[in-house]
């Protein structure tokens, strides 16, 4: 891809700029606050688009940085470029009222749509976070990010196990982790869901015990009185109850027999001992008291006469032998069913809870599955692991290449290590990054982009060089712009001084010179 004009509208501080940019190295001058960074931001803002931050974030972000100081409202810009032999001409509005992005191939007319993915299938494997820490560089910004890490983590494990695609391993390991956290939270809700029906079946089995202890309790106490009654008091029938009714029954003798042979014997000793006339009055007065005591005593049997037998012997007994025999069985018989009930029910609560106690086939299904996304996330990441081995391996041939044209020769091997962490090698030593120049360690940094832009490109992206050699002595900076008018096809150079264009003239390197005015 070729970068070939961009016509900026209205952006930061920038409007109706037009820039035309030609093969080989082109170099943006302009003092500071010209707009270089402006332009920089311009053409990755084209490329990716440029969205407003939300919240507090939005008074800093990038949308608002550069939103135009006339005219905010026309916010715009176009670029064309040459892709795969063909022109195209790409035209946003970055106003949030009127947002657009249509993009035009100027060879056939065919308009074509970034909605679609018509413009990320131009841009090839170049994401924005793959863009920004490969071939653009910021200023003081020269050493790659971790997305960087990441998007060769998934380029190696797409490029090498399937040949191609578009995997994510970070947003499959995400999913792997979201999925694991939703079984496990099912396992949690059904083991509270579990516990609560445990308590209740606890709570009831709890119950149902007490309930069983009080019945088996009325069953004993029916059962001895039962007992008893039967050894101390005999049915109704039996001779003993049948002598006590029959002495307080009303009948025939309402008046007994000795007790008439009394009245006689008083009234002869009357007549026997007492004179004339006052016998006569005794005897009266006997016989009064006779028919008295007669007459209470008919009148006491004729109330006895309404009352059962069974009521007469109540009076006699205590409280608890006042109930029928046959109602005590009854009720013992009534208990010992009402009691088997209650151990059947309470039988099949601590069954119920002996199956909570074990774990069932549901939580065995969870456990699987929760085995299974940590067996799956393992083993992409120890896929993805030797993946990318291989594709250090490769890279770190391509990284000691460039180091070597960078450093003229001083240091002939880099190598990079887990999470892109780079190391030189020189003289047997391995030498971490740290522990180098700052000049050295920005060549390492640009040749980590450089190599890590051509594995992604399948067709090569300008480089954009923000003010990027500050630290670079004059034969490093003549190294590296050697080495990029020789292997790269277009190279945007952004800069506030002199020494780059000197440079290039005195190496002949050919360039197109774009100034900026403040």
């Amino acid at each position: 891809m070729k970068i070939l004009e961009m016509m900026i509208r209205n952006f930061g501080k920038l409007s109706n700029r037009h820039i035309e940019l030609s093969d080989g190295i082109n170099l943006i001058y302009g003092e500071n606050e010209s707009g270089k960074s402006t332009v920089h931001t311009f053409l990755r803002a084209m490329f990716f688009g440029l969205e407003r931050a939300r919240g507090r974030a939005a008074a800093n972000d990038a949308y608002s940085l550069y939103e135009p100081w006339e005219n905010p409202n026309y916010y715009s810009g176009a670029v064309k470029f040459e892709s795969g032999g063909k022109f195209f001409l790409l035209d946003r509005n970055f106003d949030k009222f009127s947002k657009k992005a249509e993009i035009f191939c100027e060879d056939d007319g065919e308009e074509l749509s970034v909605e679609n993915g018509d413009l990320e299938m131009l841009l090839g494997e170049f994401s924005e976070p793959v863009y920004n820490n490969t071939v653009s560089v910021g200023q003081l910004h020269a050493q790659p990010g971790q997305e960087l890490s990441a998007a060769l983590r998934d380029y190696a494990t797409n490029y090498y196990a399937s040949g191609g695609g578009d995997l994510n391993l970070d947003a499959a390991l995400l999913q792997l982790r979201e999925r694991k956290k939703e079984i496990e939270r099912q396992i949690k809700e059904d083991f509270r869901k579990k516990q609560v029906k445990r308590e209740q079946v606890e709570q009831e089995a709890s119950y149902i015990w007490r309930e069983i202890h009080r019945l088996q309790t009325e069953r004993e106490d029916l059962k001895e009185k039962i007992a008893y009654r039967i050894e101390h008091q005999p049915s109704r029938g039996e001779p003993e109850n049948n002598r006590v009714i029959d002495e307080l029954r009303p009948g025939k003798w309402r008046i007994h027999p000795l007790e008439i042979f009394v009245f006689i014997v008083a009234v002869v000793l009357v007549f026997m001992f007492i004179r004339r006339p006052w016998n006569y009055l005794v005897a009266i007065v006997l016989a009064l008291l006779c028919l008295i005591y007669t007459w209470n005593r008919l009148k006491v049997s004729k109330k006895q006469e309404k009352t059962e037998p069974e009521k007469i012997l109540e009076e006699i007994m205590p409280e608890e032998e006042k109930i029928p025999l046959e109602r005590l069985y009854w009720e013992l018989e009534r208990e010992e069913e009402e009691l088997g009930e209650k151990q059947v029910q309470y039988s099949n609560l601590r069954e119920q809870l002996e199956e909570m106690d074990e774990m069932g086939e549901e939580f065995w299904e969870q456990e699987k599955m929760r085995e299974a996304v940590d067996l799956a996330a393992d083993t992409i990441n120890r896929l993805s692991a030797r993946l990318q081995k291989r594709m250090e391996q490769k890279m770190n041939d391509l990284l000691s290449e460039v180091i070597y044209d960078l450093t003229g020769g001083k240091y002939s091997r880099l190598v990079i290590g887990e999470g892109l962490r780079p190391s030189l090698l020189r003289d047997g030593k391995k030498i971490p990054v740290e522990r180098v120049s700052v000049s050295t360690a920005e060549q390492v940094y640009l040749a980590l982009r450089m190599v890590s832009a051509k594995v992604f490109q399948e067709e090569e992206l300008p480089v954009l060089l923000d003010d990027t050699f500050a630290y670079y002595d004059d034969i490093r900076l003549k190294n590296t712009l050697r080495w990029l008018e020789k292997n790269k096809e277009q190279v945007i150079l952004f800069t506030c001084q002199n020494r780059e264009e000197e440079a290039l003239k005195e190496m002949g390197i050919p360039y197109r010179k774009i100034t900026l005015e403040r």
